[in-house]
């Protein structure tokens, strides 16, 4: 990265730390929620099913200004969460939310189907052995789908370093607070001769997304290859 400035270095570490927290924190949240669609039946499924995919569906913006709403510190739960020192309008806190947020349905997506493609005889199985449903996950269900946790994980920290409009609505785009590498390919953008650190940005960019693909692409296979073999 010798060939990045300083500035562009800083947006690209930034997005790397946005990223990676994004999906860890969301990772165990998204792992229960495909599993309670792919596994459980109760009332508002449908709805629940709706709500996880609508950030694929609004415009980022709208999702940042609901962001903004729900956690800004003028908001009741934002305010409440200020007093105890959880702040997230304006600062990294606040991207990675509107990463996690924004990546959260690609992470869910590829962990249901993972898990959908289990054979459920598998688990009843082991269940009539007297392995308890926390044991059957453990032991049965985790690691026949671990291929695609990981692949959704991978996608979902590719849409991370990608996202722009939800964060820049809801943190703004503040240089070494708030300013990820597409908000710095932006504001590159919108001064004279800042075309070259927007390239090289738009390069790295690009290198991240498909490595990305490539390796989720790879992982989805193997984990077709692994239950098919089960």
């Amino acid at each position: 990265m010798s060939w990045l400035g300083p500035d562009e270095w800083q947006a690209v570490a930034l997005s790397l730390r946005v990223a990676f927290w994004a999906v860890l924190v969301s990772l165990p949240i998204g792992l229960f929620t495909a599993y309670a669609l792919a596994r459980w039946q109760f009332p508002g499924k449908q709805i629940v099913n709706g709500l996880v995919h609508l950030p694929l569906i609004l415009p980022p913006v709208v999702t940042g200004y609901l962001l903004l709403l729900t956690f800004g510190t003028r908001a009741p739960l934002g305010a409440a969460l200020q007093d105890i020192g959880i702040v997230f309008a304006f600062r990294w806190t606040g991207a990675a939310l509107a990463a996690a947020v924004m990546a959260f349905p690609l992470m869910v997506r590829a962990m249901r189907l993972s898990i959908e493609a289990v054979d459920p005889k598998l688990e009843q199985a082991a269940a009539t052995l007297g392995a308890s449903r926390v044991w059957v996950f453990l032991t049965v269900t985790l690691p026949l789908t671990l291929p695609g946790i990981i692949a959704g994980a991978i996608l979902a920290f590719a849409k991370a370093m990608g996202e722009f409009g939800a964060t820049i609505t809801f943190v703004s785009n503040i240089p070494g607070q708030t300013q990820t590498l597409p908000s710095a390919v932006y504001a590159f953008l919108q001064v004279p001769g800042g075309e070259s650190s927007a390239m090289r940005l738009v390069i790295v960019s690009v290198v991240i997304a498909m490595g990305a693909l490539l390796l989720s692409e790879w992982l989805s296979r193997r984990a077709a290859r692994r239950v098919g073999g089960a």
